[in-house]
């Protein structure tokens, strides 16, 4: 797990701090689907109603992917998040796109995968964010398991948990980002969103956050 470019991620969070698609409240949290309390709330869909945003990052996500990984026969997202942004790289690279649903659809085709793909064929992932990396990881199964050689997965932003570290690693999948929950934190700092006190809660919360807040 890494940071494509340490200057783009800055700018990365600033845009994303910008259009409030992260939030940052360390004394009224969250409280996520899991049922985790955090201090931090991301929705990149957010990105998508900013057309100088959108552009900056399906620009440098597709510069990851080439760099990171080469020229792939086509580009995946991870439903439903990482759809879009996973369209806006294909279509900067000029490549197929398919999508992988979290589960088999339940009429039709029953599909998992939307789109045409081909066993044997190169494949970057794409998601918006990774938090534990499981639902992310079930995409790379499922492509997997169509026969596709998945060469890694590149997203916008990762809370940086070591779970999800481990998770990449025991299923060999190298995985890149634009930023990461560390910058995003200095870039908050840096425009007062939040105050040098709030450091220590959001750094505690990022070690431990099933326990956090309870």
């Amino acid at each position: 797990m890494s940071i494509y470019n340490r200057n783009i991620a800055a700018k990365v969070s600033q845009f994303l701090l910008q259009a409030q698609a992260v939030k940052l409240q360390p004394n009224q949290p969250f409280t996520w689907a899991s049922g985790w309390k955090s201090p931090i709330y991301c929705d990149n869909r957010v990105t998508l109603s900013y057309p100088n945003i959108r552009t900056f990052i399906r620009q440098e996500l597709a510069k990851a992917v080439t760099e990171k990984f080469g020229q792939p026969d086509l580009i995946a997202g991870v439903a439903t998040g990482a759809i879009a942004q996973g369209v806006l790289v294909a279509q900067e690279l000029g490549l197929p796109f398919v999508y992988v649903r979290s589960a088999p659809k339940e009429h039709g085709m029953a599909n998992l995968i939307e789109g045409k793909i081909e066993k044997g064929q190169t494949v970057v992932v794409i998601e918006d964010l990774i938090s534990t990396g499981g639902s992310s990881l079930k995409a790379v199964e499922a492509l997997r398991n169509a026969g596709a050689d998945v060469k890694g997965m590149a997203a916008i932003f990762t809370y940086g948990f070591q779970t999800a570290t481990d998770a990449f690693k025991k299923a060999k999948c190298p995985l890149i980002t634009l930023c990461d929950y560390e910058l995003m934190i200095s870039s908050a700092l840096e425009n007062n969103l939040i105050l040098e006190k709030d450091l220590s809660t959001l750094k505690n919360w990022r070690e431990n956050p099933g326990e956090w807040g309870k």
